[in-house]
């Protein structure tokens, strides 16, 4: 099965994320290794896309929620912290 947004395919979740913001994931969320230069124009790209549309984030929230409930198979639960490790006590430790 296909699934269309507009007439752009939408493959995976970020296919969704990206064609329900209508700018590219990388923008609102960086990229590994970026510079502090590139940082500050990606922010200042977005900060002027939230002052061009003001009702941006709660529009985001609404459509992220519908996709995901429509779609709950394309969103694998990942845990996004690790669970902590047990410590045990060193051997010859007191307990």
């Amino acid at each position: 099965m296909r699934t269309y947004i507009g007439r752009q395919q939408a493959i995976s979740a970020a296919d969704f994320a990206e064609l329900a913001l209508g700018t590219p994931v990388e923008l609102w969320l960086g990229v590994e290794g970026e510079t502090d230069e590139e940082r500050a124009a990606r922010e200042d790209a977005a900060r002027d896309i939230l002052a061009d549309n003001p009702h941006f984030p709660d529009d985001l929230v609404r459509i992220a929620a519908q996709v995901i409930e429509e779609n709950p198979d394309l969103f694998d639960v990942v845990p996004l912290v690790r669970p902590a490790r047990r410590r045990t006590a060193r051997k010859g430790a007191a307990a």
